[in-house]
């Protein structure tokens, strides 16, 4: 099972309210939504994984154990920041970007 954190629930709040205030590139609400749900597909994904990848950057690893990188076009990459558990079960702890990830 994939559970979220409470951070991580803010984080795809605050991803959705994000690209939908986009001012750079302004974004419809209905492609808002696919890119969203298609994070959230990503994240629910995760307990089905037959490899988890270890946390390389120390501002990732202060949040969990393992990442997934989810590139979602040529220069953007979400990281979905989590921890397992001896069942498998997925805890998303947090969910950045590439443009939030400082490389320490």
């Amino acid at each position: 099972m994939v559970f979220y954190s409470l951070r991580a629930k803010r984080d795809l709040n605050s991803i959705f309210d994000g690209l939908l205030s986009w001012s750079k590139h302004p974004l419809e609400y209905n492609h808002v939504v696919i890119y969203h749900n298609k994070i959230l597909s990503v994240c629910d994904s995760l307990d089905s994984k037959k490899f988890h990848f270890n946390a390389q950057f120390a501002h990732h690893k202060r949040y969990g154990e393992k990442v997934y990188t989810y590139r979602r076009n040529k220069n953007t990459v979400w990281y979905i920041i989590y921890n397992l558990d001896q069942h498998g079960n997925v805890y998303i702890q947090r969910i950045v970007s590439n443009y939030n990830t400082r490389i320490d």
